[in-house]
Parts: structure tokens; sequence; C-alpha cells
């Protein structure tokens, strides 16, 4: 399990990601927190799958439910919405390269109360870098 959120202060404006990572014995496996520098929210929240999704491939996980709170993150990876805007295409396409890299990826949106802890990881990278 993958929980994943994005955030930025300004839209563009300084950006940071968290993640948290569960076995499936929901045991906390890895927490990423990180600023990213400049980034619209949009792309704060693929980055922050993608950094999920790419720890949980170090792992070695096989089955993985990534749980975002971006609806469109969620949408697009599902093929609901197309990928319309020029800055999330290349983090679509990272995404939709990872998601071969699994035997099962589902991709989730749970409301924004359900991802406090990846929510407060990115608030902690952005608060950290000064933003």
């Amino acid at each position: 399990m993958v929980y994943a959120d994005g955030a930025s202060r300004g839209n563009p404006g300084p950006a940071a990601i968290g993640a948290v990572i569960f076995d499936d014995k929901n045991r906390e496996c890895h927490r990423i927190s990180e600023a990213i520098g400049r980034a619209t929210n949009n792309q704060a929240e693929y980055r922050a799958a993608i950094a999920g999704l790419e720890a949980a491939l170090a792992l070695g996980a096989q089955h993985v439910e990534l749980r975002t709170d971006s609806e469109l993150v969620v949408r697009q990876m599902d093929s609901r919405y197309k990928v319309r805007n020029p800055g999330l295409k290349r983090l679509f396409g990272r995404v939709k390269d990872l998601r071969w890299r699994f035997a099962s990826l589902k991709a989730t949106a749970i409301p924004r109360g359900d991802n406090a802890l990846a929510d407060k990881l990115a608030n902690q990278a952005l608060d950290r870098a000064g933003a």
C-alpha cells in the first residue's frame, strides 16, 4: 500500500512530496518527505506518486495499491481523463512505465483526511525548505 501526496505553496510555487509505504501486514516500510523545488500542485501529486511507486518497486513489491487524494492522478491513470497538460505528460509517462513493472497496480482516490500522514510528510518537507 502506497499513500502519496504532493503539496505546492503557490501554483506554481515551492513544492514537496510525501509518501508512506505499508507491507501486506500493514507495517510501515518506508517514508518519503522531500522538497522538489518549484512545481504546480498537480506536478507535485504526480511526483509523490512516482516516488512512492519507485520505493515500493525497490522494496520488491509486486502487488501495489496507490492511494492518493488527487482525483486527477487517479482518473488519468485509469484513462478516464486525458493528459492534456504538457507539464504532466512526462510525469504520466513515468507512472505508465512503472505500472508495467508490477504484477498489479491499482490507483484509488481517497478523502484528504485518509491521507493525513503523506500530507504531513509533504508539508514537513516544505517547512524544512523554508517555503
